[in-house]
C-alpha cells in the first residue's frame, strides 16, 4: 500500500483563529475509508470548512453549520451569518471537488459543494463534527473490495449484560454495564418504561428488585439486532437515562432531574414533505413491537450526549416523550425512519402530510389566502424563532405606517373571522410588523387573541419568540422569561439573548451573564440597536458580579450604542467597571455625571452609587445620604434598582441606630418583586437585623416598652427553633424586670400556642406559669402547666413544674392537693411552699418548723438578714407563739436575736422572738401578711429569669443526661 503526502488547507472567517489551529490527519483512516473526522488541535470558534487531502481521499470537516443535505450529486451546507471564507477552496480546491459556490439565504448563506465527475461522496458525523468524504470511484471500489471496514467489536460482556439495582430514598437506580460503547434510548408509554440498546446481548434480570412501586415487573423484549427491556410502573414517576462510561444508568422515582436538551424537529429545509430531527450521536433505528398495545414503534438510539424528545403529534406519526433518544408511533403503515449522521429523517414514499413550506403556523392556507399573503407581502419569519428581523418586518412601503398597518390589520381580521382552524399567516404577519416596529403592547394583544382562538399556536417556536420579544418591550420581564423558556424555543441560542436581557433587568445577574454566553454566537445576526442593548445589559450584570473582564468583552461584542439611552447605560457600565477595579475618583466622576441624566433607569442607579461612594469617603454625612436615598426611593420604582436603594437605606438607618426606620424600609420592599435576588437579600438583611436586635443585645439600649413595641411589629421575623425561643426569653426577662408581667405573659403564651411542641413547649410553658404566679394569676398558671404536660421531660424541669403547680394550688386554697404534688421533695423551694401551705391552713406549729428548716443554719453567719429571710423568721417566731411552743421559740431567739438589729424590720422581729404574750398583737399583723414573703419570692424568680434567659434551654435528652441519667417523668 502506498503512502500519500498530506496537505492541510483551511477556510475560515477568522485569520487569527486560522493561524492558531493545526490539523493532524491520519493516513490509515483515510486509506481505509473510516467515517471519522480528522482530529484538530483546537476547536474552531466560527463558521469554517477544514480540509484534509491524501492519496485518493479528501475530507471536509464542517464547523458552525446549520444543516447539511444532498441535492443530487451536490452537497449543500447552510451556515449562519456571512458563513465561511471560501477563498482557499476557490484558489486551490482539494482533489475530487469540482466547485464551491455560495448563495445568500434568509439569515445566512448556503455553500454548494459539487464533486468531480465520478467522485463518490460520503456524509457522516463523529465526535460532535460533521464531515464530507470525497474519493474517486476507483479508490472507493478498491477500499470496498480490499479494505472492508473493521467490524464493530462486540460490546456485550461475556455472559450478557447483568442489570444491577439499588434503591435509596425512594429512588430506584438500574445500571446496565456494557463492555464497549453502545447507543441507547429510554421512553415511557402508558405504565411501561422502555430502554433500548443498539446492540444484541443477553440480558440478565436476576438482580431485579421486587415489591417496589417504581418497578412492579421487568420484561426482556427480544430483538434481532437490539436489546430492550420493559419495566412496568406508575406513569407519574420521574425518569432519566444517562451514560457513565460504558454503563447506562436508568433512574426511576424521586424529584424530576433537570431536562436534557430537547431534540429539534423541523421540516426538511430542501422543501420536501419530510421531517428532520437533530439527534446528536444517533446510532440506529430499531423497530419493536409493544406487547401491551400490539403495534410497532420506531426507536432511534443515541450516544452518551444527553438529548430528549418532546411529545409531538403529526398526521402520519406521533413522537413519544423520551428521556433519551427518540421514539415514534407510526400512524401510516409506510412510514420510513432513517439516520444520516445526526439527522433523523422521517418520511413516507409520497411524502408526509404537512403544512405547505410557506405556512408559518398550523392551519395551512387556501390558494386565496396565499394570494392575499403575496399581495400584502407579509413579513417573513426569520431563520431562528428568537431572532427578530427589525429591518425587514418594520418596512411600511411608500404609503407610510398607517396604510401598512391598516392593510395588515384588515387581512388579519378577515383571517380570524373564520374561527379555529383558520390560517394564521396574516395574523402572524401583523404581529411581526408590530414587533419589528417595537410596538410591544399592540403585538401582545394580537398574539394573545391568536392564542385564545387556537391554543395550539403556543406550541410554535416563532409564536413564543414574537410574544416574548413583545413582552420584553413592554417591560414584562417575568412573562417574557416564560415564553423564551418554553420547550419549542428553549434550545434556540437567540432566545438565550432575550433571557439574558430580561434577567439583567430583574437583577438576576448570574443568570444574565450565563445566558448571554450561551446566545453570543447569534449576536452578529441581531439588529445593531438590540445587539448593543443585549451586550450592555450582560456587561452590567458581569460588572455587578465583579467580573470586569467579561464585562469589557461583552461591551466590545455589542458595538456602539445607537440611542442616547443606550449610550448612557454604556457609560454606567464603564463606571461600574472602574469602581470594581478600584478607580474610585473616575467612577465617582462618571456616576455624578450620569446622576442628572434624563433617562431614569440610568440616573437612579448612578445617584445611588455616587451617594455610596461619597458616604464611604466622608464627603457627605449620613443624614444627607438618608435624604438622598429617600428621594431616589420615591423617584424610581419597579425594578432591581429600587430594591438596591431600599437595601442601602435600611443599612444606613441601622448604622445610625434608627432601628424602626431600617426595619420598616426593608419590610416595605421585601414583598415587592419577591423573586429577584435583591428581594431575597433584603429579607435576609431584615431577618439578621431582627436577630441582632433581640438576640445579640443590640436592642438592650431601648426602653423595654420600645423594645416590646418593635418586637410586636416585626414578630413575624422571629426565627424558628432555639434562637427564636431564646429571643423571646430575653425580651421577657427585660419585661419582668420592670414588672410588665402581662406583656411578658402574652409573649410566652404566643410561643406556647403557636410555635412550640414537646419539651421546648413545656419549658416555655413553665416560664409562663411562673410569670402568671408573679402576676397573682394562679388559675392561668395551672392552665399553662396542664396544657403542656409530656412524658419526655428531664427531672429538673419536672421538679420545677411541680413546685409551680403546688404554689398555684396553695394560692387557690387547695392545700392538701398542693402537698400531694410536692410529695417527698425537701429542697429549699419545696420547704418554702410547705411553709406557705401550713401557714395559710393555720398549722402554726408545722408552719414554724418548716420556716425554721427553710432558714437552716442561717443564724451561724453574721451577715444582715435579707427581707425574705426576715419575713420567714418573723413567721417562725409568731407561729411558735401561736402554737405555745416556748422551747422552740427560745431556741429561735437564742439563734437570731443578735441579728435583729441589722434586719429590715428589727422591732417586729424582736417582738416575735420575745413572744406575743409580752407584746400582744405587736407583730401579728405583719406576720400574717404575705407581702414580704411574696416579694422575696418574686425577687428570686426575677434573678432566675436573668440567669436562665442567658442561653437557650438544652434539649430534653441532654438535660436528662446532665441530671445523672434519671428517667424522665410526666410533668
Amino acid at each position: 500500500m502506498g503512502q500519500g503526502r498530506w496537505v492541510t488547507r483551511r477556510s475560515s472567517i477568522s485569520a487569527p483563529a486560522r493561524s492558531g489551529l493545526t490539523v493532524a490527519l491520519s493516513l490509515a483512516l483515510a486509506l481505509n475509508g473510516a467515517a471519522a473526522p480528522l482530529a484538530f488541535a483546537a476547536a474552531p470558534q466560527a463558521s469554517e470548512i477544514s480540509v484534509g487531502v491524501g492519496g485518493g481521499f479528501s475530507q471536509l470537516v464542517l464547523h458552525g453549520e446549520r444543516d447539511v443535505r444532498r441535492d443530487g450529486a451536490a452537497v449543500i451546507v447552510r451556515f449562519p451569518g456571512a458563513g465561511p471564507n471560501l477563498a482557499r477552496l476557490h484558489v486551490d480546491p482539494p482533489p475530487f471537488l469540482k466547485s464551491a459556490t455560495v448563495a445568500a439565504v434568509n439569515g445566512g448563506v448556503e455553500v454548494r459543494l459539487v464533486p468531480a465527475d465520478g467522485a463518490v461522496v460520503t456524509l457522516g458525523a463523529a465526535d460532535g463534527a460533521r464531515f464530507i468524504n470525497l474519493r474517486s470511484a476507483a479508490a472507493a471500489t478498491a477500499v470496498a473490495k480490499n479494505q472492508p471496514p473493521a467490524p464493530r467489536p462486540d460490546p456485550a460482556p461475556p455472559g450478557g449484560v447483568r442489570m444491577a439495582a439499588a434503591f435509596k430514598a425512594g429512588v430506584l437506580t438500574l445500571r446496565f454495564p456494557w463492555r464497549g460503547a453502545v447507543g441507547a434510548a429510554a421512553f415511557r408509554r402508558g405504565d411501561g418504561v422502555w430502554v433500548v440498546f443498539d446492540a444484541k446481548a443477553g440480558l440478565d434480570l436476576s438482580g431485579a428488585p421486587r415489591g417496589l412501586p417504581q418497578a412492579k415487573r421487568f420484561e426482556a423484549v427480544p430483538g434481532a439486532d437490539f436489546t430492550a427491556i420493559r419495566i412496568t410502573g406508575p406513569e407519574s414517576s420521574a425518569l432519566s437515562l444517562v451514560a457513565d462510561g460504558n454503563t447506562w444508568v436508568l433512574t426511576l422515582g424521586g424529584a424530576p432531574p433537570p431536562p436534557p436538551p430537547a431534540v429539534a424537529v423541523a421540516r426538511d429545509e430542501d422543501g420536501s414533505p419530510a421531517l428532520i430531527a437533530r439527534l446528536p450521536g444517533a446510532s440506529g433505528v430499531f423497530w419493536l413491537s409493544d406487547p401491551q398495545v400490539g403495534d410497532r414503534l420506531a426507536v432511534v438510539t443515541a450516544g452518551a450526549q444527553p438529548a430528549q424528545g418532546a411529545p409531538r403529534s403529526f398526521v402520519d406519526a406521533r413522537m413519544l416523550g423520551s428521556a433519551h433518544g427518540l421514539a415514534l408511533q407510526p400512524v401510516a403503515d409506510d412510514l420510513t425512519v432513517s439516520t444520516e449522521g445526526d439527522r433523523v429523517r422521517i418520511v413516507r414514499p409520497k411524502g408526509l402530510v404537512l403544512s405547505p413550506a410557506t405556512a408559518g403556523a398550523p392551519g395551512g392556507g387556501s390558494p386565496q389566502h396565499a394570494h392575499v399573503a403575496e399581495a400584502l407581502d407579509l413579513p417573513k419569519p426569520s431563520t431562528l424563532p428568537g431572532l427578530i428581523d427589525f429591518a425587514a418586518w418594520s418596512k411600511t412601503g411608500e404609503h407610510g405606517f398607517l396604510a401598512r398597518y391598516d392593510a395588515l390589520l384588515a387581512a388579519a381580521a378577515e383571517e380570524g373571522s373564520h374561527g379555529k382552524g383558520a390560517p394564521m399567516e396574516a395574523r402572524l404577519g401583523l404581529a411581526r410588523f408590530l414587533v419589528g416596529s417595537e410596538l410591544g403592547e399592540e403585538a401582545i394583544g394580537v398574539l394573545d387573541t391568536l392564542a385564545k382562538t387556537d391554543p395550539a399556536v403556543t406550541g410554535l417556536g416563532e409564536f413564543r419568540g414574537l410574544r416574548g420579544a413583545s413582552r420584553i418591550m413592554a417591560r414584562r420581564w417575568k412573562d417574557a422569561q416564560a415564553d423564551f423558556s418554553a420547550p419549542p424555543i428553549v434550545a434556540d441560542p437567540a432566545a438565550a439573548l432575550w433571557r439574558s436581557y430580561a434577567a439583567a433587568r430583574e437583577g438576576d445577574f448570574a443568570a444574565a451573564k450565563s445566558q448571554f454566553a450561551t446566545g453570543r454566537i447569534t449576536l452578529d445576526q441581531v439588529a445593531p440597536a438590540w445587539r448593543a442593548r443585549f451586550a450592555i445589559a450582560a456587561a452590567g450584570a458581569a460588572a455587578s458580579q465583579g467580573d470586569t473582564g467579561a464585562a469589557r468583552s461583552f461591551l466590545s461584542a455589542g458595538g456602539d450604542a445607537a440611542t442616547p439611552e443606550d449610550r448612557a447605560e454604556q457609560s454606567l457600565v464603564r463606571a461600574r467597571i472602574a469602581e470594581q477595579e478600584g478607580r474610585t475618583p473616575e467612577a465617582l466622576a462618571l456616576y455624578e455625571g450620569l446622576a442628572s441624566d434624563r433617562y431614569g433607569a440610568v440616573a437612579a442607579p448612578a445617584l445611588l452609587k455616587a451617594t455610596d461612594l461619597k458616604l464611604a469617603a466622608g464627603h457627605i454625612k449620613i443624614d444627607e445620604a438618608i435624604v438622598t436615598l429617600d428621594s431616589i426611593r420615591y423617584r424610581w420604582r419597579g425594578d432591581a434598582t429600587e430594591l438596591e436603594v431600599v437595601r442601602e437605606l435600611g443599612q444606613v438607618n441601622l448604622r445610625q441606630g434608627r432601628y424602626r426606620e431600617a426595619l420598616e424600609a426593608w419590610r416595605s420592599a421585601g414583598s415587592r418583586m419577591p423573586d429577584l435576588p435583591a428581594a431575597s437579600a433584603i429579607r435576609a438583611d431584615l431577618a439578621q437585623a431582627f436577630r441582632d436586635l433581640f438576640l445579640a443585645g443590640r436592642a438592650d439600649g431601648l426602653e423595654p416598652v420600645q423594645a416590646l413595641a418593635l418586637f410586636y411589629d416585626f414578630k413575624a421575623y422571629t426565627p424558628i427553633g432555639a434562637e427564636g425561643d431564646l429571643m423571646v426569653r430575653r425580651l421577657v426577662r427585660r419585661l419582668v424586670d420592670v414588672d410588665l408581667l402581662g406583656q411578658a405573659a402574652d409573649l410566652l403564651k404566643y410561643q406556647v400556642d403557636n410555635r412550640l411542641d414537646g419539651a421546648a413547649k413545656a419549658q416555655v410553658a413553665t416560664d409562663l406559669a411562673l410569670v402568671y404566679l408573679m402576676d397573682r394569676k394562679p388559675e392561668d398558671a395551672l392552665g399553662a402547666i396542664n396544657g403542656s404536660r409530656s412524658t419526655l421531660l428531664p427531672t429538673a424541669l419536672n421538679s420545677q413544674r411541680r413546685l409551680l403547680e403546688a404554689r398555684a394550688l396553695v394560692d387557690l386554697g387547695r392545700f392538701d392537693h398542693a402537698l400531694e404534688v410536692i410529695g417527698p421533695d425537701t429542697s429549699p423551694d419545696a420547704l418554702e411552699v410547705r411553709a406557705l401551705c401550713a401557714w395559710r391552713s393555720r398549722d402554726w406549729a408545722g408552719a414554724s418548723r418548716t420556716a425554721e428548716q427553710r432558714l437552716g443554719d442561717r443564724w451561724k453567719r453574721n451577715e444582715p438578714l435579707s427581707a425574705p429571710e426576715a419575713a420567714m423568721l418573723l413567721r417562725a417566731g409568731v407561729g411558735y407563739s401561736l402554737a405555745n411552743d416556748d422551747a422552740s421559740l427560745a431556741r429561735l431567739r437564742d439563734h437570731y436575736m443578735r441579728l435583729t438589729d441589722t434586719a429590715p424590720n428589727p422591732a417586729q422581729l424582736k417582738v416575735a422572738l420575745t413572744g406575743l404574750t409580752a407584746a400582744p398583737g405587736a407583730g401579728l399583723a405583719a406576720a400574717m401578711s404575705d407581702t414580704d414573703v411574696f416579694a422575696g419570692w418574686v425577687g428570686r424568680m426575677k434573678a432566675r429569669f436573668r440567669t436562665d434567659g442567658a442561653a437557650p434551654p438544652p434539649p430534653a435528652r441532654q438535660q436528662a443526661q446532665a441530671a445523672g441519667g434519671a428517667a424522665p417523668k410526666a410533668g
